[in-house]
């Protein structure tokens, strides 16, 4: 399936440049395609902030400081970050409480850091080494098909 699902992106983000259209697109196909999550989205790099954007799941944070959380954190590295037990990661910010593993990738644009992609499942120790790179493939994907913005 992986790499189904990474040609299915790659058809459909093609001939769009827009971030946020493609990122609700492909926020919307993770959620659909892979299973076990509770919540597949972005947040953008703002300043020193990372803001929600598209996402599936319930509701979000809305503002995360570079640093903090995880994907603070991973934002901040600007390395992907696999947490197999959120509750033994120091300084997870529970935005859903049946979250228990989650995997952050950040991504560049125009060689900037724009943001990351979030992936949270309900099932403890739910992401290995397949879906690094699986989640990388796709950050990768998403970003070489958005157009550079002034985030």
């Amino acid at each position: 399936m992986p790499l189904d699902l990474l040609a299915e992106l790659r058809s459909l983000l093609a001939g769009e440049t827009d971030a946020i259209a493609n990122a609700a697109n492909t926020a919307a196909l993770i959620f659909a395609r892979v299973e076990k999550l509770n919540w597949a989205g972005f947040y953008f790099l703002r300043g020193e902030t990372l803001v929600v954007g598209p996402f599936q799941g319930l509701p979000a944070c809305t503002r995360i400081p570079l640093g903090r959380g995880v994907c603070g954190t991973a934002a901040l590295r600007r390395e992907t970050i696999v947490v197999p037990d959120v509750h033994a990661f120091d300084g997870h910010i529970a935005c859903d409480s049946a979250s228990l593993s989650e995997i952050v990738v950040p991504f560049t644009i125009a060689g900037r850091l724009a943001g990351v992609l979030d992936i949270d499942s309900p099932v403890l120790n739910r992401f290995d080494e397949s879906d690094r790179a699986l989640f990388e493939a796709i950050a990768q994907a998403y970003a070489e098909a958005c157009a550079p913005w002034d985030g």
